[in-house]
């Protein structure tokens, strides 16, 4: 293996590494994968969904009506400066393109659209509002969710891995890139790595298959199941020389490395880390070391869901001042950093006693088993009642001046309820990465390498809303593997 040379070689096997070696192979290259484990990784424990509009297949079969202008028009509040206004056109335009490409690959979707807002739809539906699109005053929903049940992340992993195999890409599994080769001028031409024998390679797997939930939930338990993998790796883990025409990092983002985390980005610790260790910011060291910069590094999406169930929209979500804290029909990330920002990072929902009991009539038919759990503390454990808006401020350590104040004249059906939306654990992932060349995503300054997803700075790099990260995925996947496959 380390004695060929590949046109293109592609560093991680998720979303974006599966489109970079799919474009890469259609362009005629001669392409191979490393990924440190199985593939797949985040992608697979994603919801799948896709952020798409401009009229793709699904929204024109529901009968949503939508332009890349209008999609454009919304994005442009969500990514800011971090994309210059000609790429978030071109992704755009581009969009009900990419959907047709991915059902192209077998990539399943479906027009079902969901009639409230969620966080993510249930089994019946699989076209919805998946960011802040209401608050905004749009009307097309662009969350397209990959038609399977439960999460959808892993039916999209496997049609993409799929794709890839079907065009001869050879896949090096449980192969962890170390550092990348240069030659005088300072161009990429290969990768140094560790890869395990044969015989290694289950025991890896399983281990690291049984560390990846538990290091979601229970970040301790999380890493202490993964010290064997790493064992492993260190301890029969064969070096190997490759050489490359091209190198595209597409190895995920850094919300696994403490370090990285405490470095670039304090305020965001103690949340749920929404990725597997293969987000150890190791493509983005790569890169930095073979003379890359990186930016956007502090930001991260951290989520505070309000819905489901939906009726929880009706509330009014203050701060320990009694202070409105932001539109309710936010999308989580947006109202999680509102409430991050807030005195003391703490926020409350105020209900009255009729959306209260129509929260909990939607608990079951809103939500999948992973949100009831979240539902169940803010309808029960999670909040406290009163008579009057002042009266429950007081025993929530709200003032409660200054909720009346923000309540003003609203009308409402005692008693009141404010639910403690600060306590409920809040994923978050990192959204910063290498600079790159926007029109072909070649890292700036460093010839021969690519980058695309999370290890490079892209589409959701400012502001993140569902399926937003799996689009740039595709998008920057598929531009840095034509790219790299034409510079071979």
């Amino acid at each position: 293996m380390g004695s060929a040379r590949w046109d293109v070689v592609v560093v991680g096997f998720g979303a974006a590494g599966a489109c970079a070696a799919i474009e890469a192979a259609d362009a005629g290259a001669r392409v191979l994968v490393l990924d440190r484990f199985g593939g797949g990784e985040a992608t697979a424990i994603s919801g799948g969904v896709v952020y798409a509009g401009g009229g793709t297949a699904p929204q024109r079969a529901a009968g949503v009506v939508d332009t890349p202008e209008e999609m454009a028009a919304y994005l442009r509040e969500e990514v800011g400066d971090t994309v210059s206004p000609a790429t978030l056109r071109r992704f755009c335009e581009q969009s009900a393109g990419m959907i047709d490409w991915l059902a192209g690959l077998g990539v399943p979707f479906d027009a079902r659209t969901c009639p409230y807002k969620t966080s993510y739809p249930t089994n019946r539906h699989y076209l919805y509002f998946s960011g802040s699109e209401i608050a905004f005053g749009q009307s097309a929903p662009r969350g397209h969710r990959v038609l399977a049940r439960g999460t959808s992340g892993k039916a999209l992993y496997r049609r993409l891995a799929g794709a890839a195999c079907e065009r001869g890409v050879t896949v090096l599994t449980e192969t962890r890139a170390e550092r990348l080769v240069t030659d005088a001028t300072g161009r990429v031409t290969g990768v140094e790595c560790r890869t395990l024998p044969g015989w290694a390679r289950p025991a890896h797997r399983v281990l690291h298959r049984l560390s990846v939930k538990p290091g979601l939930y229970l970040p301790g338990l999380g890493r202490a199941l993964h010290r064997p993998v790493a064992w492993l790796e260190r301890r029969f883990g064969r070096p190997a020389r490759i050489t490359a025409g091209s190198v595209v990092l597409c190895a995920g983002g850094f919300v696994f490395d403490r370090a990285m985390m405490r470095e670039h980005a304090p305020d965001y610790r103690g949340g749920l880390r929404l990725g597997t260790p293969g987000d150890d910011g190791s493509g983005i060291r790569l890169g930095v070391a073979a003379g890359a910069t990186a930016a956007h590094l502090g930001r991260v999406s951290v989520w505070r869901f309000l819905s489901p169930p939906s009726a929880l929209l009706g509330g009014l979500l203050v701060d320990r001042d009694g202070k409105h804290v932001c539109d309710e029909n936010l999308y989580g990330a947006a109202v999680g950093e509102a409430v991050l920002r807030s005195p003391g990072g703490r926020a409350w929902l105020l209900v009255d006693a009729r959306v209260l009991a129509e929260a909990r009539r939607q608990v079951w038919s809103q939500t999948l088993w992973f949100q009831r759990w979240q539902a169940w503390w803010l309808l029960t454990a999670g909040r406290v009642g009163g008579a009057t808006p002042a009266d429950v401020a007081r025993r929530a350590g709200v003032d409660p001046a200054g909720l009346v104040a923000t309540a003003g004249d609203r009308e409402g059906t005692p008693p009141y309820t404010l639910i403690d939306v600060t306590v409920v654990p809040a994923p978050m992932l990192t959204l910063g990465g290498l600079r790159v060349d926007e029109r072909t995503g070649q890292v700036v300054g460093v010839p021969g390498l690519y980058a695309a997803g999370r290890t490079a700075v892209g589409i959701c790099s400012r502001s993140y809303v569902s399926g937003l990260s799996l689009a740039d995925c595709v998008f920057s996947g598929r531009r840095g593997g034509r790219h790299a496959a034409d510079a071979r």
